[in-house]
């Protein structure tokens, strides 16, 4: 199983190995094992998926303290960009961002580990997007960081004006002024 490591410590591509013939394609999308190998130790507990419209942005959002969540995220249907920021102090690559495509059609998947602020939108016509974590959700420990933030300058590759948003989304604060407790270790 081919994982990729990028420039941001511990945030990891892993492109799993497909098998196709004529009736269609085969991979393990998770191996418990084999990620262990790879250094990424995570027990993960919950599962979530969401399906959503072109142009849906959801982010950027993360768990604080004892709540924080590393996720394995992936998407089953359409195509997404999906977006991490890095949010531990101390960290080479501390208030940057991330961006990769993630598709039905590549299969990449994405280990987010805690501390990243975590983000995507929705390219295709729908998407389905499922995610793995290591920690439950807990709304009162609910922090992000808004998705438009000069400072940051992400480029979601649709027109903003296109984007789809919860209030809550459009509300949170910029890099700065977000709630954060993560340390680089």
């Amino acid at each position: 199983m081919p994982f990729i490591e990028t420039e941001f410590p511990g945030l990891i591509i892993f492109e799993p190995q497909v098998w196709g013939d004529d009736r269609g394609y085969f991979y393990e999308s998770y191996n418990y094992n084999s990620f262990k190998s790879a250094g990424i130790d995570n027990k993960f507990i919950q599962d979530n998926q969401a399906r959503s419209t072109y142009g849906v942005l959801r982010g950027l959002h993360y768990q604080l303290g004892e709540h924080a969540q590393a996720k394995l995220v992936r998407v089953i249907e359409g195509s997404v960009l999906d977006v991490v920021v890095d949010l531990r102090e101390g960290s080479p690559t501390y208030g940057k961002y991330f961006s990769i495509e993630l598709s039905v059609e590549n299969k990449k998947q994405l280990m987010v580990p805690r501390g990243f602020a975590h983000g995507y939108v929705v390219l295709s016509e729908t998407a389905e997007f499922f995610y793995k974590c290591d920690n439950f959700y807990n709304k009162a420990s609910e922090g992000g960081v808004v998705y438009n933030d000069p400072e940051l300058n992400i480029d979601w590759r649709i027109d903003l004006k296109d984007a789809i948003l919860s209030e809550k989304d459009i509300e949170l604060p910029v890099m700065g002024k977000h709630k954060g407790n993560f340390t680089y270790k």
